[in-house]
Formats: C-alpha cells, sequence, structure tokens
C-alpha cells in the first residue's frame, strides 16, 4: 500500500526502455516518448505487473507517473493513501 510511483516508475522504465532515473514523477509522458499507443502499452504492462483490471476510460488520466500512479492506487483499492501534490 502507498505510493505507487517507484513502483509505476520501474513499469515505465522496463516497458519503455528508459533511464530511471529520467523518469520524474511529474514529467509529462509525452516527454519521455510516450504517445497514446504509448498509454495503452503501460496500462496493459500495469495490469499483467499487478493483475488488477484498468478500465480503458482511465487513459485520459495517464499524463504522467503520478496520475498513472493514483490510477493504480485506485484500481488496486490503496487510493486513500495516495498523495497527489
Amino acid at each position: 500500500m502507498g505510493d505507487h510511483r517507484a513502483e509505476v516508475t520501474k513499469v515505465v522504465s522496463d516497458t519503455f526502455r528508459l533511464d530511471p532515473a529520467r523518469v520524474e514523477p511529474d514529467a509529462p509522458l509525452e516527454e519521455l516518448g510516450i504517445d497514446s499507443k504509448g498509454r495503452i502499452k503501460l496500462l496493459a504492462a500495469l495490469e499483467v505487473y499487478y493483475g488488477v483490471t484498468i478500465d480503458l476510460d482511465e487513459l485520459e488520466r495517464f499524463t504522467d507517473v503520478g496520475s498513472v500512479a493514483e490510477v493504480l492506487a485506485e484500481a488496486l483499492g490503496t487510493a486513500g493513501s495516495e498523495e497527489r501534490r
């Protein structure tokens, strides 16, 4: 439980072969080279990694690592422990 930004950073880094140091929590995904197709790929990777189902409607919230972590927390039922800045 808790903040999932570190886990999302790892999934983003692994999925898109990025240096984890380059993946800032508030950097727009587009700046990391992740477009709309990439967001779908990220959603699928999170579903597989965590064994959860995330509604495709949530993709519009995939703007940065922090927002992806919030969606993941909600899918895992731990949203109350998230704090967004």
